[in-house]
């Protein structure tokens, strides 16, 4: 099979139920910023020498797989064969956000991005997250989106900045706080 398809030429695209829409249509930009995250991440992965997040950064590259074909498949024409973001994908989230707070001092001002090479990288990801986010937020206003799929999105950015700070406190490099200068 080739991997171009010449389907797209035109600056149109199928959805998972066959219908054409434009490249640059709401429902497509939306899962392209979550395809953008999840390349982001495969980054991420990739500056965790350590193993910290490994296994937990290719758990959510497969869950934002799932959300990709939610986004990509219209309400109602999943019948079934399209997975679906779930509570339990959010608790494990959640799950994991909990032991990232507790891996690192207490937050007690803004901090600036960046520190080790796997904290700059988580906090990228943590802003094309809130991107994507928003992406599906728009999205949102004009189509029929589970409500699951924006809550995981933002748990995620929260889970991202606290793997950030996590990274940073493991490799014993602190956090650099805003403290606003007058």
């Amino acid at each position: 099979m080739r991997l171009y398809t010449r389907t797209g030429d035109a600056g149109e695209t199928s959805l998972f139920d066959g219908r054409r829409v434009a490249k640059d249509d709401p429902r497509c930009t939306a899962y392209g910023e979550v395809d953008e995250l999840n390349a982001v991440l495969g980054w991420c992965r990739c500056a965790d020498t350590a193993g910290l997040l490994t296994d937990a950064l290719q758990q959510i590259q497969a869950d934002l797989f799932v959300v990709g074909a939610e986004l990509a498949t219209p309400p109602g024409k999943t019948s079934g064969k399209v997975p679906i973001v779930t509570s339990e994908h959010i608790e494990r989230l959640e799950g994991w956000i909990d032991a990232a707070c507790a891996a690192a001092p207490p937050l007690r001002h803004f901090v600036l991005p960046g520190g080790t090479e796997l904290s700059a990288r988580l906090h990228i990801a943590r802003t094309i997250c809130r991107r994507a986010e928003r992406g599906v937020v728009t999205l949102a206003r004009t189509a029929e989106i589970r409500g699951e799929v924006i809550i995981y999105l933002n748990r995620l950015s929260d889970l991202l900045f606290a793997w950030a700070r996590q990274a940073n406190a493991t490799a014993g490099c602190p956090d650099i706080e805003w403290i606003p200068r007058p």
